[in-house]
């Protein structure tokens, strides 16, 4: 079988097992499928790229399988207006899936060898609404607010509070909270006046979210 309808063949896959579990919006799987998911990851999983697996990437980090970032995009709502910021850039996918449905993505990561990737797919990709740098992101953006979205791919041990300042009313934000070893559980956290309201949408087991900046790579 060769890698085209491979890729074929695991996207329509994706496609079955997201139908399963409930209703789709027809914007979200359009911008997935103009979203070359195989570009994102290295040539050896290319035929798993559509898998709900997570996959390896550069600088020790790895891609969340496609299910999970499929059920948290969906559950951000993003409309056509929204600024959305990103925490955790790693290979790029989710921030060119969600630069097709916000007005504005700025996507942050520690590594500088991602945050560089990232950016070369976007122009590969001809994406000119995704922003990426390389940033401590652990707090967010203070200085770039409000955000409409808000997405983090990695665990907080507490509530994010240092965020609600940075998110717009009626605001989203959604990250796992939990402890570092074990299981996190993915919280919807809706900015209601000065406090969150918060919906639960599953368990996930993330990597803790880490301060500061790599200093290398």
């Amino acid at each position: 079988m060769n890698i085209v309808s491979d890729d074929r063949e695991g996207f329509a896959a994706f496609l079955l097992r997201l139908r399963g579990r409930g209703v789709v919006p027809k914007s979200l799987i359009a911008a997935f499928e103009a979203t070359p998911r195989r570009e994102f990851v290295g040539g050896q999983f290319h035929h798993l790229a559509w898998s709900d697996r997570m996959l390896p990437i550069e600088c020790g980090e790895a891609i969340e399988g496609a299910d999970i970032q499929a059920a948290i995009i969906s559950a951000l709502n993003i409309e056509a207006g929204d600024r959305v910021l990103e925490v955790g850039t790693g290979s790029g996918y989710t921030a060119a899936v969600m630069a097709r449905l916000a007005a504005r993505v700025i996507t942050v990561d520690r590594f500088k060898t991602l945050a560089e990737q990232a950016r070369q797919r976007f122009e590969a990709l001809g994406i000119t609404n995704a922003m990426v740098r390389q940033a401590d992101g652990s707090a967010g953006l203070p200085g770039e607010g409000p955000f409409d979205r808000i997405v983090v791919w990695a665990a907080f041990d507490s509530y994010p509070r240092m965020f609600v300042d940075q998110l717009s009313s009626g605001g989203i934000m959604i990250a796992p909270i939990g402890p570092e070893e074990g299981e996190q559980v993915v919280c919807k956290l809706t900015k209601i006046g000065s406090r969150f309201e918060r919906e639960d949408l599953g368990v996930v087991r993330l990597q803790p979210l880490a301060k500061g900046v790599a200093a290398v790579i």
